[in-house]
């Protein structure tokens, strides 16, 4: 599934090619791509066609358009939200080529003249019209937007660590709260979102946490080194253009990323841990896999004693 760096990847490419286009034409190959509308593709189509998009915003794993009428003033009326599931992605194209096998949603655009599709091979994603509603805090509602507006179905997905509105302090916080393990508290979007199975791991690791450690038992400077670290992770990721294990995620010019080849614990099961040389270790953790160096990342007791214990 694509994590927070792979969708921001999305939304900078989106953004760099058709913020400001306007929608002149909605083609819909599957229902379930718009299953969430009750009237279906007709809906769909009534509602966009004519509008703009004018920004491409990110919260987290999750995407949306800013649609703002043709004339005036430029404030957006909806939500073009897309939920890109397991294998969902956009292609932009600056012709319009025969629909992909996999295309489930065609944007014809126009000021500039491209075409937008929306592919899913397996089917989880979907696009929706939404209202914006305003965020909790009163602040810009994620990367993308200076507006403090966002899809209602993305009002209660907490902020990422990516999010130049993130308040450290307060994630760092609500990190420490409950007797869940740790690492079931990063994968919580409510707590602080984007964080996937992969970065979880990545950043378990590089702030020397290990996943089961209860919430409660983590201390105030390993929460703000496992913020940190989250946002180490994340940045670097980025730059190199997201995880690619999976051939479906490409972004939105067909091209993959490589991050994969960089990642020190996830996926490296018995491969020597970079910082001491100890084999790293798999289980499944609450019905997910998850990688840890046993010697870096030590598991806690509630019988051992001192800071970092």
């Amino acid at each position: 599934m694509p994590e927070l760096p792979e969708v921001e990847t999305v939304r900078r490419g989106l953004e760099g090619l058709v913020a400001g286009a306007r929608i002149d034409g909605v083609e819909i190959y599957r229902d379930s791509c718009v299953r969430l509308l009750p009237g279906g593709a007709a809906e769909m189509t009534a509602e966009i066609t004519g509008l703009r998009l004018s920004r491409l915003a990110r919260r987290g794993k999750f995407l949306w358009a800013e649609l703002a009428p043709d004339a005036g003033d430029g404030s957006p009326l909806l939500a073009l939200s897309a939920h890109l599931g397991m294998s969902g992605q956009f292609r932009v194209h600056a012709d319009a080529p025969a629909p992909h096998r996999h295309c489930r949603a065609r944007l014809t655009l126009g000021d500039p003249a491209l075409t937008l599709d929306f592919l899913d091979q397996r089917t989880f994603g979907y696009l929706h019209v939404e209202p914006l509603v305003p965020t909790r805090d009163g602040r810009p509602a994620g990367q993308g937007t200076p507006l403090p507006l966002l899809p209602a179905s993305v009002a209660h997905i907490g902020r990422d660590v990516l999010d130049p509105a993130s308040d450290d302090a307060a994630v760092a916080r609500a990190l420490r709260r409950g007797r869940r393990g740790i690492k079931q508290v990063l994968l919580d979007q409510t707590v602080v979102s984007g964080i996937g199975n992969i970065y979880a791991d990545e950043a378990l690791w590089l702030a020397r946490v290990h996943p089961e450690r209860p919430a409660e038992a983590v201390t105030p400077a390993q929460a703000r080194a496992l913020v940190a670290a989250a946002r180490a992770v994340m940045e670097r990721a980025l730059s190199q253009g997201g995880t690619s294990f999976d051939a479906l995620y490409v972004n939105v010019n067909g091209e993959s990323g490589y991050f994969s080849r960089s990642l020190e614990a996830y996926g490296r099961a018995g491969e020597p841990c970079s910082r001491c040389g100890t084999p790293l270790r798999r289980e499944t953790i609450g019905g997910r896999s998850t990688h840890w160096c046993a010697r870096c990342q030590r598991r806690w007791s509630a019988r051992r004693k001192g800071p970092g214990s």
